[in-house]
């Protein structure tokens, strides 16, 4: 089955070496699952030819907000759509969780209340609670019709929505890893404030529950993904 990735981000550069761009992210948390995978980097205008280019799209995160005025972002909005009408199936992760949202007339904002940055525990409408890296600012303030809330916190309270069979995304990163995190506040941190910032350096040993996040991705995609 072949995942395209629709990367919208890098990683800080003096971390590539170490860790590898967003794409390699994604690629390590679904490795051994028997999927391949092609990166389209739509932030440098490449977008693939056609939907039907892969059997399942995954947008990945990144330090833009969707909101902002970078002429990669209409045609990437377009494309999705159009998959989404054709019923490709779609994962979005942060940006990616957005950007599907925003296409589909949904509203993304700066939050009011700051930021969101290391392990939190997202209440799932399915009874369960899980913890996962997240790293953000933004989020949807307005839901797109079509897609269900079935993860939220006291901060976010659209941070994981369901569209029926079409579409997956999260507000959190679970292509995070503690590592990954540790390095990403040294090379970031300083656009946080010192109380976020300490708390999440504080939580770099916690328990994640991002392997069920790749399980609950491949599911999704191989559920709903066309018959060849």
């Amino acid at each position: 089955m072949k995942i395209g990735i629709l990367q919208t981000g890098h990683t800080p550069e003096e971390m590539r070496e170490k860790h590898g761009d967003y794409d390699d992210l994604f690629k390590r948390l679904l490795a051994g699952r028997g999927l391949h995978f092609e990166t389209y980097p739509v932030l440098d205008g490449i977008l693939p030819d056609t939907i039907m280019d892969a059997d399942g799209w995954l947008i990945t995160g990144s330090k833009f907000g969707v909101y902002e005025d970078h002429d990669w972002i209409p045609p990437l909005e377009d494309f999705l759509r159009r998959a989404y009408a054709a019923a490709i199936p779609i994962v979005g992760v942060c940006f990616g969780h957005q950007i599907l949202a925003q296409a589909l007339g949904g509203k993304v904002e700066k939050f009011s209340g700051g930021w969101q940055v290391g392990p939190v525990d997202y209440a799932r409408t399915d009874g369960r609670n899980d913890r996962i890296m997240a790293w953000h600012q933004d989020q949807i303030t307005q839901v797109p019709e079509g897609a269900a809330i079935t993860g939220t916190t006291d901060f976010c309270a659209n941070a994981m929505l369901v569209y029926g069979d079409r579409a997956l995304t999260v507000q959190p990163h679970p292509e995070f890893t503690p590592e990954f995190m540790g390095d990403l506040l040294a090379a970031r941190g300083d656009i946080l404030p010192d109380a976020i910032l300490t708390k999440a350096r504080a939580g770099l040993q916690a328990h994640l529950d991002s392997p069920d996040y790749a399980q609950m991705f491949e599911d999704f995609f191989r559920r709903n993904a066309k018959p060849t």
